[in-house]
């Protein structure tokens, strides 16, 4: 068997401003989004490559960089001895190109220049806002056996969910014969597939695109360089046109995924970890989860009853109870505090004893969540300041808000990065 670190090379798409994650994208981009109380976002879709033997990887990014750049800087490091890499290709102005990326396929059509100095056969291009665990090994086998051109990893969805996706319709052979991106919901039984019985029984009818696509090379040169080059995007413009011009092939996928798009979705994730068996498995030998090995000390917990909680490392928790949430790395949470159906992102450094009395001092909370607190249905980012008797009261009450120190969406209370909520404090 041919080894996929030689024939593949894989592309993963930062993504754009991530508005509809906002406030957690206001100073990084959606791929360096803490996931899980350890990870970030782009974590997930390079370790499906490591763990599919595919080593060499592109990350295309435009906006908020910086922090990403970082991440992926101080965590993927090869052998001396191994071909393997994760670069980052961030937007840049050329003589030719003055503009930034205007979509995932011009991102793609703007980086062909530095993929193409390797040598590949299969191009395989990736989100960096997906949480799922997918062997592309054998997405990537079938795609050689079947002589297709290109496949698009698709996965059943029911009605409710269909209009948000490119849904598409095969043949017996699983060649993709239509596609229409975001139908309406008056057109969708025209869109109904065999998707199998299991999934049918859930109702899960559509076949929709993860977004997940493998490209032959000279395939995917001429799409994006003789036939449409002015197309700007895969999943509007160049699948849609590829379906007439090449053997498109449907890979489907029945696992567990979502498209972390929004904060109500970005949420429902992280809490879902808590679950006696979550879908998504942290636990699994065989689908490890890379991140960046930080060397901190064991989480250390006083007092505190736990119910279906994460705890990530570096932790000092002495509140009285918390369930139901994600608690990140350096997490500090003070006596007497409860936390119900949270995440709490934890804080990328340590106070000394010296500093906090001298915060104190001057009114400043100490880093981390102060004492008897009540916070419910909120996502609190890293290093934030909340005082003693803060409380946060999350829920379809409250209308959405956008206020300096926290955000309300759908009924989540985001406390912003780095904000302090001094003692008392109410929402």
């Amino acid at each position: 068997m041919v080894s996929l670190s030689k024939t593949v090379v894989a592309v993963i798409l930062g993504g754009g401003a991530g508005s509809r994650l906002y406030p957690l994208t206001a100073s990084r981009s959606k791929p360096a989004v803490p996931i899980a109380g350890k990870y970030r976002l782009v974590d997930i879709p390079i370790s499906n490559c490591m763990n599919s033997s595919i080593n060499r990887m592109f990350v295309l990014t435009q906006f908020n960089s910086a922090s990403l750049n970082k991440h992926i800087k101080n965590t993927y490091h090869f052998s001396a001895f191994s071909t393997g890499f994760v670069d980052i290709l961030a937007a840049e102005q050329t003589p030719d190109n003055p503009g930034w990326f205007q979509g995932t396929a011009d991102a793609v059509r703007q980086s062909l220049r530095h993929i193409s100095n390797l040598e590949y056969e299969h191009i395989l291009i990736l989100s960096g806002d997906q949480l799922y665990q997918m062997d592309f090994a054998e997405m990537i086998a079938t795609h050689v056996e079947k002589g297709a051109d290109i496949s698009i990893a698709t996965i059943p969805v029911d009605q409710r969910d269909a209009p948000e996706f490119g849904i598409l319709k095969t043949d017996e052979s699983n060649t993709i014969t239509s596609f229409i991106e975001k139908p309406k919901a008056d057109i969708l039984s025209e869109w109904v597939s065999d998707t199998g019985a299991e999934m049918q029984s859930k109702g899960r009818n559509y076949l929709a695109s993860m977004g997940i696509y493998i490209f032959n090379k000279q395939v995917l040169n001429s799409l994006l360089k003789d036939k449409h080059p002015n197309a700007t995007d895969f999943g509007k413009e160049i699948i849609p046109n590829s379906i007439v011009e090449f053997k498109v092939l449907s890979y489907q996928y029945e696992g567990y995924w979502t498209d972390i798009g929004n904060i109500h979705s970005f949420f429902e994730a992280n809490l879902s970890l808590t679950q006696d068996m979550p879908l998504f498995n942290l636990f699994d030998n065989n689908n490890i989860v890379y991140t960046r090995p930080r060397m901190l000390p064991p989480a250390k917990i006083s007092g505190t009853t736990l119910e279906k909680t994460v705890i990530a490392e570096g932790s000092i928790i002495n509140a009285s109870r918390i369930e139901h949430s994600v608690v990140g790395i350096r997490a500090r949470i003070g006596y007497g505090t409860t936390v119900v159906s949270s995440y709490i992102m934890g804080n990328d450094f340590y106070e000394t004893i010296e500093v906090m009395e001298e915060n104190v001092s001057k009114g400043i909370p100490k880093i981390g969540i102060g004492e008897r607190c009540y916070i419910k249905d909120a996502i609190i980012d890293k290093n934030c300041r909340i005082g003693n008797d803060v409380r946060i009261n999350g829920g379809k009450h409250l209308e959405n808000t956008e206020h300096p120190l926290y955000s309300v969406k759908d009924g989540i209370v985001v406390v912003k990065k780095g904000a302090i909520l001094h003692d008392g404090f109410v929402i």
